[in-house]
């Protein structure tokens, strides 16, 4: 898994237990509703300036959105 593909699926993550919409998302974080989503789809990555906006909308740290998953343990 790279990193695109673990920034997008986190920021996915966060962004439905956030219970937000791209949209609200986008509008939080002061960027284009239509980034976001080419950033879920991992057409895109993401700047640092993005990342801490996102991550300040999202109330969490900045690295958390680039932190791999951990395996589930058998």
């Amino acid at each position: 898994m790279d990193i695109r593909e673990i920034f997008a699926l986190n920021l996915k993550a966060y962004r439905k237990a956030k219970g937000l919409s791209q949209e609200e998302l986008a509008h939080l974080a002061g960027i284009d509703r239509t980034y976001v989503s080419l950033l879920e789809r991992r057409v895109y990555s993401a700047s640092i300036d993005v990342l801490q906006q996102l991550a300040t909308a999202l109330d969490i740290e900045p690295d958390v959105l680039l932190k791999r998953p951990r395996k589930a343990r058998r």
